[in-house]
Order: C-alpha cells, then structure tokens, then sequence
C-alpha cells in the first residue's frame, strides 16, 4: 500500500519561508558591506586576522557534517519523540535548527569583514551559507516520513 500524500499542498510554506529569510539575511549582510563597508570595518593586525579566519574555516568544515547529523538525529526524534504537535510543526523546529546553525557560518564572513578583510573572505563565507541553505533546504520525503511514523504511532 502506497503512503498517504501530504495533506496539504502548501504544507511546507513556512519551512521554505525560513529559508528565504536566511537568504534574506545574507543578502543584507552583503549590502551593509557594500555600501558601509568603510564605517563598520575595526581593522585588525595581518597575523591576528589570519588566525582568526583559520579558526573560522575550521569551524565551517566542523560545522557542515555536524549539522548533517543533527538534522538526522532531529529527524528521527521527530519521528519517536511522544507529543501533540504535528509533523508540520515538528519539521519546522528541525529546519529552524538547522538553518540556523549553518547560518553562523555565513556570519563569519562579515565578522571577518568588520575585522578588516576583504570582500573575497565575505563570498566565500557567504557562498558557504548559500551552500549550506541548499544542502538542509526542507524537503517533501522528510515530512512524509515523519507523516508517517506518526500515523502508525497514533493510528
């Protein structure tokens, strides 16, 4: 027997709308660079800097499968966890989390601008968080599973 299709057709609107609002917001960061750049940049020292974007880039490689596991692990909770909330609203918490965490890493760029560095750092830390958006974006089968393992937990 096939599974059940998700009820509502718009079921994944605000799920999708956090991931507008997270592009959004890298879109404004870049902005405020752009056009104020001069004003919020606190210049630090070259070796300062330098240490500071490792430490950020490191961060990021750590980041990105962390965030894949806790997307996993939220998933499967979604799935167990006993409660009254339904698989819309359980699916949105794991997409705010998770958007959320691989939202810090598009901030680096723009801490590592204010810092004194140059436009290049500020891309590739936000071509990082358009990755990351894309790659934890909501996504149908996941609902559904969670639609699921409900459906035969409360049947």
């Amino acid at each position: 027997m096939p599974n059940p299709p998700i009820e509502k057709p718009n079921a994944l609107m605000p799920h999708w709308l956090i991931c507008l609002a997270m592009l959004l917001f890298l879109s404004i960061y870049n902005l405020i660079c752009h056009l104020w750049g001069d004003e919020i940049r606190q210049p630090l020292q070259e070796p300062q800097r330098i240490l500071i974007r490792t430490v950020f880039y490191v961060i990021a490689i750590v980041l990105f499968p962390l965030t894949n596991l806790l997307r996993y692990i939220l998933l499967r909770l979604n799935q167990t966890m006993p409660g009254e909330r339904t698989a819309e609203q359980r699916y949105l918490i794991t997409i705010l989390v998770t958007q959320g965490a691989i939202e810090i890493v598009s901030l680096f760029g723009l801490i590592m601008f204010m810092l004194g560095d140059d436009f290049n750092t500020l891309y590739i830390f936000t071509l990082l968080g358009v990755v990351g958006i894309y790659l934890h974006k909501p996504k149908r089968e996941e609902l559904q599973s969670i639609i699921d393992a409900l459906a035969v937990k409360n049947p």
